[in-house]
């Protein structure tokens, strides 16, 4: 008989969607079709209504009063790129942590050879960045703080509202990157005072793969990444479409909008509880195997819904192909696009095992995962 195929790897991307992301994203193709923003006729009206129902889930889902500083973008990487990009300039100086994903690191790269002076504070040994250090790393020309809300690799959930909090108090903005929590953990920009936030769609809010979005907070105004879009040629946009150039993907929009749809209506603490008990599960088996060595804190409500780990006598990628091909269960090896989190924990350069459940995730699919991992280890 062949097994049921059990995806962890919703950390990647979640599987699977809603029934109303396929339906939405179905029906805007076949039947919708027109243009958002670009003609006046019933399709193109009916796209662009798509669009803004979708914006307003979005802000409702993080608390952002004003539906209008969202703006959609292709991933969290575009986000972060238009967020950082929009922010620092040759000569400021901006503060990040050594957890960070590849869509920052590289981009600070970037910024670095263009003149910016970057600067990564440590993180403890259970994967959490200090306040304390971040304070310590201030200068006179720190324009920005950017950091993840939670790492793809320690799985911990960072003190971003402190922190937050404190860089206001400085006129120094905070970037924040939400692609882990998003959806999954409680976040509002009005209560703690985010400056910029970008996140992906096609993670927990349960949207389709090409699908993100940046929130700007009112008072900043970010040049955009990309030029062109609707207007003269001395038009000057407002937010949103002053980030939007171009076609938007409707049908990809729309199934993120029926997806964050979906997470409002579950109730984000709903869906935290369940991947809660799920990743207590995992941490308590898993500590429970010889040779397991697990990244990060072993306390669940400091998590979100992952866990990476490494196993004596057997390498990441040889354990990944086991499982998938034993026992069809999917989940991430590797560096996790983000090696300087990876040489932080020891584990550069073969990277860890992760698993990441998402809500579709059952406490059957945890136990026949640790029964797996049990089997390979012996």
């Amino acid at each position: 008989m062949k097994k049921e195929l059990i995806y962890l790897d919703n950390a990647a991307t979640s599987h699977p969607k809603p029934q109303a992301v396929y339906k939405k994203v179905d029906l805007v193709l076949r039947k919708i079709g027109g243009n958002p923003g670009r003609a006046s006729h019933r399709m193109a009206m009916e796209a662009g209504r798509v669009v803004f129902n979708a914006r307003e889930a979005v802000a409702r889902l993080i608390n952002s009063p004003d539906s209008s500083r969202v703006a959609f973008t292709k991933n969290a990487t575009e986000a972060i790129n238009i967020g950082l990009k929009g922010v620092l300039r040759p000569k400021d100086h901006v503060i990040s942590t050594v957890a960070e994903h590849n869509s920052v690191v590289k981009t600070l790269a970037a910024l670095k050879d263009a003149g910016v002076e970057v600067t990564k504070i440590a993180l403890d040994d259970q994967g959490f960045a200090r306040l304390k250090d971040i304070k310590a790393a201030v200068k006179k020309n720190t324009r920005a703080v950017a950091m993840t809300h939670a790492s793809n690799v320690y799985g911990g959930l960072q003190p971003v509202e402190e922190m937050s909090r404190f860089c206001r108090s400085r006129g120094i903005t905070f970037i924040l990157d939400a692609a882990q929590t998003a959806g999954a953990s409680p976040i509002d920009v009005k209560k703690w005072g985010l400056d910029v936030l970008a996140a992906t769609g096609h993670k927990s809010c349960l949207g389709p793969q090409g699908t993100g979005f940046i929130y700007v907070r009112p008072g900043i105004e970010l040049p955009p990444l990309l030029n062109g879009g609707t207007g003269d040629f001395d038009t000057i946009l407002e937010m949103p479409e002053r980030l939007e150039a171009g076609t938007l993907n409707a049908p990809g929009i729309a199934g993120l909008g029926a997806g964050v749809e979906f997470v409002l209506k579950e109730g984000v603490a709903k869906i935290r509880a369940h991947e809660l008990g799920l990743v207590a599960a995992l941490l308590k088996g898993l500590a429970g195997i010889k040779g397991v060595k697990i990244i990060g804190t072993q306390d669940p409500l400091k998590r979100v819904s992952l866990v990476a780990f490494t196993m004596e006598g057997i390498t990441p990628a040889e354990a990944g192909t086991r499982l998938d091909e034993r026992y069809s269960i999917m989940v991430r090896t590797g560096v996790l696009c983000a090696p300087e989190a990876h040489r932080r924990a020891g584990t550069h350069p073969l990277g860890a095992i992760r698993v990441s459940p998402g809500y579709f995730t059952t406490h059957k699919h945890i136990e026949r995962f640790l029964k797996a991992m049990r089997e390979i280890a012996r």
